[in-house]
């Protein structure tokens, strides 16, 4: 059975993301879907959006990885974790004052913007080619990098100490359970996260997903497809170019489309911020194309970064 798109499924809590997809494929392979991977895993305690890609749409695991993350969460400000999160052991605990909403909120407006972020050493980072959270378990103290990440947004949603609510836009890669630890670092408090989930991811929302308790109701083909997100449809957030049957065949065939093929004018690249755009024929996707801006050399630079049969 052949095929190509991304599935959605809601994480429950309790259950590793490793456990959920393996789950998944199981089924999938009894119904001869072979190839089939995931973009983004999520913490045993959290809950939230898990996406799986099937056939041609493993093709897509850069560009889904790589697309900004919504959380809502649960931080406990006066306590401490060596996780950062619930289940880990408790390091410290603090007095906790009676902040004001208006204290937390600016404190988590401090944590907007673009930064670096170290890592937990609870996390699946690699340290010298081991695992982080390996050496952690061993008692060690891995030095991990600081690296870029970008907060979008900080939401404070409710506050009833020492409980706080919030919302993040985050860009992937950032940790959120590291947003939390500084935030109550910056109150002065401590705090860990609690609770966890993943709302979206890229151009894909949770709410299309499929919960964990029906992963069963995946029986035949019909079942998958009514649950399956097409190519095209999986990256809504790239800007599409829409091309002729003619062009789509060859490009599917190794050919390098160049500026005139896809009617666009020089300077184009500005229309394509992320610098890439879909090609896509009668809305099946195509190809990937990944546009270079002028680099000195007084043209912009096309290539196909992926293709898709």
């Amino acid at each position: 059975m052949q095929l190509d798109g991304i599935l959605l499924v809601d994480k429950g809590p309790d259950q590793t993301s490793y456990a959920v997809v393996a789950r998944v494929k199981s089924t999938l392979r009894a119904m001869g879907v072979c190839k089939a991977g995931h973009a983004g895993t999520l913490d045993p305690f959290a809950t939230g959006l898990l996406v799986l890609l099937l056939g041609q749409g493993t093709k897509l695991s850069p560009f889904l990885m790589g697309g900004k993350k919504l959380y809502r969460g649960t931080l406990r400000l006066g306590i401490e974790t060596d996780t950062l999160d619930p289940d880990g052991a408790v390091t410290n605990r603090r007095v906790v004052n009676e902040f004001s909403r208006e204290e937390i909120e600016a404190a988590a407006e401090r944590q907007v913007g673009c930064r670096q972020q170290v890592p937990p050493i609870y996390s699946a980072v690699r340290c010298n080619g081991t695992r982080s959270y390996r050496l952690a378990r061993k008692g060690l103290q891995p030095e991990l990098r600081a690296r870029q990440i970008e907060v979008e947004d900080f939401d404070i949603l409710s506050v009833q100490l020492p409980f706080v609510d919030f919302e993040v836009s985050c860009s992937a890669g950032t940790y959120v359970r590291r947003l939390a630890a500084d935030l109550g670092d910056e109150l002065g408090a401590g705090a860990h996260l609690t609770s966890l989930r993943r709302l979206r991811s890229g151009g894909l929302d949770v709410r299309n997903a499929l919960p964990c308790v029906e992963i069963a109701t995946l029986r035949d083909e019909a079942s998958i497809r009514s649950r399956l997100i097409s190519l095209n449809a999986s990256i809504p957030e790239i800007p599409g170019i829409e091309i002729d049957r003619h062009l789509a065949d060859k490009v599917r065939k190794g050919y390098q489309p160049v500026r005139g093929d896809l009617g666009l004018e020089q300077g184009f690249s500005a229309v394509f911020p992320d610098g890439f755009a879909k090609l896509v024929q009668r809305d099946a996707l195509v190809a990937i194309l990944e546009i270079k801006g002028n680099q000195g050399v007084g043209y912009e630079r096309l290539s196909i970064a992926r293709v898709f049969s």
